[in-house]
């Protein structure tokens, strides 16, 4: 799926670059007086162009991702929120409900699915994949499998799922997706500790890196969890210590920063402290980092909610689009998108329609935020209730 070209460059530095040694010095001779060649890997995938194409779809203006990657016991919670039973009918009810949204192309350019999801098909037999290519909307995968207890660390977690990653990419592919996505946490009450940030990054890396090889755009998604009482300037802390933890390995495992797209958590103080961030703040610290840590060869910033309020995700995501952005600032929400549309749905046929138009409303009102351009006037009580949940898991 791969090679590699090898760049031939003449330098005085009397330096190794990478890993190998300290050149050494011999009867006092200078180390300017020797030159030396040093090869360097240029790693070229044949899937390259594709993944630099679908990226810049993926991040286009005005539209943003659809998140219904929620495993099967996440998802069940959410109908259980309205009634429902944890049934695979009612799960394909519901997504079905929301990908043959009429219009949906016009805010969302791509949408997670679940691997059981991007396999089901509507009632009337046509492919959830189908019914996304047709409104010009990317189909994308969840392909890690969830987070475990990482040994030696502050009680910490890590993400698994590489084990069989490369072979399960490629028939994903296959089916259709286009797209992939790997999320891990970091947790700033539990430190983070070294080795988990580090842990966190790697984990990110060879994921991306493996996805690209199989044709998947990969969504690198290393959250940092609201759960806390810190201020915001300690988040802002981590999130430079962790984004450049991800793109150093990034770079080490030779992805094309081209063919990715980020999706982080916003600059945010702890859910519990004491002093709410207004989104002029949040944007401010948010956009800092991203400055600070992000290559603008990234075509994408796709922002999760992560417990944020509807309404609070879209102010802060209009906040940092007020001036230009070396990227697509965009955004990439499960929650925030979806809390009005189960409410409105309640689980009856009859109230499907009202719920895709829910929907519309939510992914508008993003898009909107996406171009600089919303306002929250009009704005309903349940879209502005929070949605943080302490050690929430998907």
């Amino acid at each position: 799926m791969s090679c590699a070209s090898f760049v031939k460059l003449t330098t005085l530095s009397p330096h190794w670059i990478g890993n190998n040694p300290f050149s050494s010095r011999r009867g006092g001779s200078s180390p300017l007086t020797a030159t030396r060649r040093v090869s360097l890997p240029i790693r070229a995938t044949s899937y390259s162009d594709e993944l630099v194409q679908t990226a810049k779809t993926i991040a286009s203006p005005g539209r943003g991702i659809l998140a219904i990657d929620e495993s099967n016991a996440t998802c069940g919670k959410r109908l259980a929120s309205i009634g429902l039973d944890n049934t695979e009918v009612n799960r394909q009810a519901y997504r079905q409900l929301l990908l043959t949204t009429p219009g949906l192309g016009e805010y969302i350019s791509g949408a997670i699915l679940f691997e059981e999801t991007l396999y089901q098909s509507t009632t009337d037999g046509k492919k959830f994949v189908d019914c996304l290519c047709e409104q010009k909307i990317v189909p994308g995968i969840k392909v890690d499998k969830g987070l475990v207890p990482l040994p030696g660390s502050n009680n910490e977690s890590l993400c698994q799922g590489l084990d069989g990653l490369a072979s399960r990419s490629a028939e994903y592919y296959k089916q259709g997706a286009r797209f992939a996505k790997w999320r891990t946490v970091v947790s700033i009450p539990c430190g983070p500790s070294a080795l988990a940030v580090k842990e966190a990054a790697w984990g990110l890396a060879r994921y991306a890196a493996i996805s690209q090889d199989n044709g998947l755009v990969p969504i690198v998604e290393p959250e940092i969890l609201l759960d806390g009482d810190h201020p915001i300037e300690r988040t802002l802390e981590v999130a430079e210590k962790v984004w450049s933890e991800v793109f150093f390995y990034l770079a080490q495992n030779n992805v094309l920063f081209e063919g990715i797209l980020l999706k982080p958590s916003m600059v945010t103080p702890g859910a519990e402290h004491k002093e709410k961030a207004s989104p002029e703040t949040i944007a401010k610290h948010t956009l800092t980092v991203l400055r600070r840590r992000v290559p603008p060869a990234v075509p994408g910033i796709m922002f999760l909610s992560g417990g944020q309020s509807e309404v609070e995700a879209t102010l802060n995501l209009n906040a940092m689009n007020q001036s230009p952005n070396p990227w697509h600032v965009s955004f990439s929400y499960a929650r925030a998108l979806q809390n009005s549309v189960l409410r409105t749905w309640q689980g009856r046929p009859e109230n499907v329609e009202a719920a895709q138009k829910s929907l519309l409303v939510r992914a508008k009102a993003n898009s909107l935020a996406q171009l600089g351009r919303y306002s929250a006037e009009g704005e309903n009580e349940e879209a502005r209730k929070g949605m943080f949940v302490k050690g929430y898991t998907y």
